[in-house]
């Protein structure tokens, strides 16, 4: 289970689900006939991998009259089990999980409802949605179930969820909508449906039902002081998770749309300043280099209104609707600029998804210090840290007080991949003030001896926020 920062609780990954928009009443003979339909094609995950440093165990020297047990070892060498929930999509075994419920598999296997055993085979992942999409084989069709639209739940619909927590096998709650459009700092498109529906450890990958019995979300993640449910559960809507599955499924992995510019929301000081009549779109903080919004002639400073035809809420919804863009297409931004509306024609370009995690390659070699010299950048928990300078300041757009270390690169196989971003500057980690890369080492290396996440006190544009990254090694 992953864990988010959440004060004053942690928050651990394992699902929620939200329902479908419709005068709903509970049926007077409760929901027997509805789990008894739909919990045919909801699946248990369980995940093998090999602990690493086990193919390292001692072995008997080949000619030994002991060599014979060298098989037996192998094959009892430690290994790490993990059980998580998924779905069924097609009769011809597409099922649907979360990322971190397979991610580092050696072997995964989908265990149905009858009991039957399936071996998986991973068709691809998306890290920044937390989605898998595996593919199994059976003799004959499989149950399946069918997509909802999210869009359509409200706050206060009923709602069934489904899943294996704590590897108990199929488990039914119900609940309801409890919010909508929730961010929790999972990663860059966070738009949560929350539900009270009882979600546990386990339950991650599961699919959360209107009374349709239509899937409207995929369980992600609870609020939990012990790691149990307190009905506060979230689950990923169907508007952003069909079409990464169907990206997935047609190209392997996930393809977003790209814009090129760093984005802080509208405060309603900055509407005001504006003449604007409500806090709404995406204030451009930064414009990337030959990148599409610089070629559309975007500027630092703009306030992007409208993208597609369509208004902007926030900047969360802009990065959402500039990821689900067409690559390729051309089409209109809104933007006020200095009091004057003006309309921006801009070409979607593909995001690569390392060039969000680096600034530099990964594969740089650290820089090593002279004698004498002191390292004024580093590794750390998989993120590349600089002690700020001007020129580190102006690449970065960062006011003269700002302290802390800049994040200039991230590996994308690390905790920092999706909840950090270049350009960040982490000012404190575990509550205690860092400027130099022997501090942030330090801290974390405590934070690793005793096994425990590390929190990071981040400023990112014109906010600041936390993040917690694992530091088990």
């Amino acid at each position: 289970m992953r864990f988010f920062p959440f004060a004053p609780f942690a928050l651990t990954v394992a699902l929620a689900f939200a329902p479908v928009a419709s005068a709903q009443r509970i049926p007077p003979a409760g929901f027997a006939d509805l789990a008894e339909r739909l919990s045919p094609a909801v699946v248990n995950i369980a995940t093998t991998q090999r602990i690493e440093g086990a193919q390292e165990l001692p072995r008997f020297p080949r000619g030994s009259p002991l060599e014979r047990f060298n098989d037996e070892l192998e094959e009892n060498a430690p290994n790490a089990n993990a059980l998580g929930s998924g779905f069924i999509i097609s009769a011809d075994g597409v099922v649907v999980t979360n990322n971190h419920v397979i991610e580092g598999a050696d072997t995964i296997e989908v265990i149905l409802q009858s009991g039957q055993r399936l071996p998986a085979r991973l068709v691809g992942r998306d890290a920044a949605t937390d989605l898998a999409v595996l593919r199994v084989s059976a003799s004959s069709p499989l149950p399946h179930v069918g997509w909802g639209d999210s869009d359509r739940a409200r706050v206060g619909d009923l709602v069934i969820a489904i899943g294996n927590p704590f590897g108990l096998g199929g488990t039914v709650t119900m609940g309801i909508v409890s919010a909508r459009n929730r961010n929790i700092d999972a990663g860059r498109y966070d738009d949560f449906i929350q539900t009270d529906a009882a979600i546990n450890r386990g339950n991650s990958g599961g699919p959360l039902f209107n009374m349709a019995g239509e899937v409207i979300g995929v369980n992600t993640a609870i609020v939990s002081p012990s790691g149990g449910s307190v009905g506060v559960g979230f689950a990923m809507p169907t508007t952003l998770v069909r079409p990464v599955i169907e990206q997935i499924l047609r190209f392997g992995e996930a393809r977003r749309g790209w814009l090129g510019v760093r984005l802080t929301p509208v405060t309603p000081e900055i509407a005001a300043r504006n003449n604007l009549r409500r806090a709404a779109g995406a204030v451009v903080t930064r414009v990337t280099a030959d990148g599409p919004a610089e070629r559309a002639g975007l500027r630092r400073g703009d306030i992007i209104l409208s993208f597609d035809g369509r208004d902007v809420s926030d900047s969360r919804a802009l990065s959402r609707a500039v990821a689900d863009a067409q690559i390729g297409r051309t089409l209109q931004m809104g933007v006020l600029r200095a009091g004057r509306r003006l309309n921006l024609n801009v070409t979607i370009r593909r995001l690569e998804e390392s060039s969000l995690a680096a600034a530099a390659p990964l594969d740089d070699p650290e820089p090593r210090p002279g004698p004498g010299a002191r390292l004024t950048s580093g590794r750390v928990l998989g993120m590349t840290l600089a002690e700020l300078n001007a020129d580190l300041r102006q690449r970065y757009d960062l006011g003269a007080n700002v302290r802390g270390l800049v994040v200039t690169a991230i590996d994308p196989m690390s905790d920092a991949h999706n909840k950090l971003e270049v350009g960040d500057v982490i000012v404190e980690m575990a509550f205690e003030p860092v400027g130099t890369i022997a501090q942030a080492r330090a801290l974390a290396d405590r934070a690793q001896a005793a096994a425990r996440p590390l929190l990071l006190h981040v400023s990112r544009g014109d906010q600041t926020t936390f993040r917690a990254l694992r530091t088990r090694r």
